[in-house]
């Protein structure tokens, strides 16, 4: 249960910190709209995945906050597979009630705003530059491989300064590499927001863009598999 409640609450500060971002940058009337920066998004989202760990890891969970980091380690043999399930669910729920709190908090915001390139999913979940199914995959494939292959080498990176280490990895994953499809690195990440905006009357609201679902769910798991499997040829 520690490691299902830890997993929960740190993806839940993560989403509403990371989805927070984006709803202010693209809602109207809001302080921060019009004000698009992609460092400030990359930084953001860094910076929610820092406290998501340091809460997640202060609740007794190791602070994967992510499928593509528990399925990855549980391969690699340094995470009881046991676990697996409660992490993933609690990842999962953790992202989708997030999201429903960016929503009530942002509502109004979501009634003012009526152009669909502002009040889109992409405020909660990623979506290509260029829709091109195969190359999307594969950078969410490389981003996630870089990711990974810098947690592995952490060890607990949920104690001292590493959380921030690994927030700056974030940060630099998409000022680098997330600019092509937004860099989710993070099935729970993406989906459950996704489907929060499917299943809630958000107003104003467009498609929840589900036929491009499968990059964020598949590249990034297939991206931390390769990372564990280099970093155990090369040990």
């Amino acid at each position: 249960m520690h490691g299902f409640i830890g997993e929960l609450v740190g993806t839940f500060i993560l989403i509403v910190i990371g989805c927070g971002v984006g709803a202010g940058l693209n809602l109207k009337k809001t302080f921060s709209s019009g004000q698009k920066d992609w460092f400030y998004i990359s930084f953001a989202w860094g910076v929610a995945v820092t406290m998501g760990v340091y809460v997640a890891g202060s609740l007794g969970s190791q602070g994967h906050l992510n499928p593509a980091v528990t399925i990855a380690f549980a391969v690699a043999g340094t995470f009881p597979h046991a676990q697996v399930g409660p992490y993933l669910a609690g990842q999962f729920l953790g992202a989708f009630l997030g999201a429903v709190v960016v929503i009530i908090q942002f509502w109004s915001h979501f009634k003012a705003t009526t152009r669909p390139e502002n009040n889109n999913v992409s405020i909660f979940a990623t979506m290509p530059g260029i829709n091109y199914g195969l190359f999307n995959f594969i950078s969410e494939l490389i981003a996630t491989f870089v990711f990974i292959l810098v947690l592995v080498n952490l060890g607990n990176f949920t104690t001292g300064l590493k959380p921030v280490v690994v927030g700056l990895v974030i940060f630099a994953i998409g000022a680098g590499l997330g600019t092509t499809t937004g860099f989710a690195l993070n099935p729970a990440r993406d989906w459950g927001p996704r489907l929060a905006y499917t299943l809630i009357p958000v107003p104003n609201k467009s498609g929840a863009g589900w036929w491009y679902s499968w990059v964020p769910m598949f590249g990034p798991i297939c991206g931390g598999l390769l990372a564990v499997g280099l970093q155990a040829m090369v040990k």
